[in-house]
């Protein structure tokens, strides 16, 4: 918005020219989501604790974690605000990237909300009924996936993905490309939300991610650095760059308060929104295998819970007792369970995140 009113003045005032460079946008972006979210998080979590708004722990989760009833939550509503303002006011909204970003948080964030209002309000227990909200990952999914293919930025590869490893490697889907993007958005929302059961654990993985997805929006809006990387170049999609910047500064400034111990949740306003975000930046990014790698904590998180359910409906059948491979699943509370203090758990997961990262950057520039 800032771009489009501002720019055009730049002869009256030159340091208006800054907003030509979307390094200086991104920059400020993430500034801007950090202070947003310092200013917001003291008001909202005052705001809730006074309304006794707060986490209800299920039974069935470790023991250690029901001294964490009653912390507020809903706190995915300062993450929704602290990235939509910085890319409403910085990104360019004549790029359909940007709206369709903006899109998918939006979209997944209210229904999000809508799972923590029945639960945090309403005292319903379980909340938003499953089958709804895979209604509107689904729903979310077909519009994105259905919007890139029949009214494609680039004709030309608007139902390909990138091959990792391989120099301008790419497969195309055709028409099976939509029941992939339906795939990958409702499963990254899922896996995120199925993360976020530790203090920070979700929020620190997701500020890794935004990082390197990023980094991977500027190189891959740049013909010079998507061709000397042997990527595919995509107009205009540079833009990412300031919606990634904005999760980022986001995501470290709610970081502050729910690390631990937290002093507010990000609930399913939070993890849906964040998870949908991250889907949709790979599919708009063409990078749906690295995601696999640059959210492979994610991954892991969503499959172990597949593997457990999996592996106790088969023992329950054939051996007519069922058995688990983890101690608990997800992932994170099979370490908990292990003897991991919490923190450690979160950390080393981290690191991981982090190594994961890194791993994503050596996909490129393959001969």
């Amino acid at each position: 918005m800032l771009y489009h009113f501002l720019l055009p003045l730049r002869d009256w005032f030159s340091g208006f020219n800054l907003l030509r460079y979307i390094t200086f946008r991104g920059a400020a972006a993430a500034v801007l989501a950090l202070i947003l979210t310092f200013w917001v998080a003291p008001v909202l979590i005052a705001w809730f604790t006074r309304m006794q708004i707060g986490e209800d722990i299920r039974s069935a989760g470790p023991a250690a974690h029901k001294t964490k009833k009653g912390t507020p939550t809903m706190g995915g509503v300062i993450i929704l605000l602290a990235v939509l303002v910085p890319t409403l006011l910085l990104a360019r909204l004549d790029q359909p990237y940007v709206l369709m970003a903006l899109l998918a948080m939006l979209w997944m964030g209210l229904i999000g909300l809508w799972d923590d209002y029945l639960k945090d309000f309403r005292k319903y227990p379980g909340g938003l009924i499953a089958r709804y909200k895979l209604a509107g990952q689904v729903s979310l999914g077909l519009v994105i996936g259905g919007w890139l293919y029949f009214w494609p930025a680039n004709p030309e590869i608007k139902a390909s993905i990138a091959i990792p490893f391989i120099a301008n490697g790419s497969f195309d889907l055709g028409l099976f490309y939509i029941p992939l993007v339906i795939f990958v958005i409702t499963a990254t929302s899922n896996a995120v939300n199925l993360t976020d059961g530790l203090d920070g654990l979700a929020t620190g993985l997701m500020a890794i991610a935004a990082l390197a997805f990023g980094a991977i929006a500027y190189v891959s809006g740049r013909v010079d650095f998507s061709d000397y990387l042997n990527i595919f170049y995509l107009p205009g999609v540079g833009e990412l760059f300031v919606f990634a910047m904005a999760l980022l500064g986001a995501c470290i400034g709610f970081l502050w308060f729910n690390a631990k111990p937290a002093e507010i949740f990000m609930g399913d306003t939070g993890s849906l929104a964040l998870g949908a975000a991250l889907g949709t930046l790979a599919v708009l990014l063409k990078q749906e295998i690295l995601l696999t790698i640059i959210g492979g904590m994610f991954l892991a998180e969503m499959l172990s819970v597949i593997i457990q359910v999996g592996y106790f409906k088969f023992t329950k059948r054939f051996q007519g007792e069922g058995r688990r491979l983890f101690r608990m699943a997800p992932l994170h509370h099979h370490f908990e369970l292990s003897g991991w203090p919490e923190s450690r758990v979160v950390v080393r997961f981290w690191i991981l995140g982090i190594l994961m990262a890194l791993l994503s950057l050596t996909t490129f520039k393959v001969l």
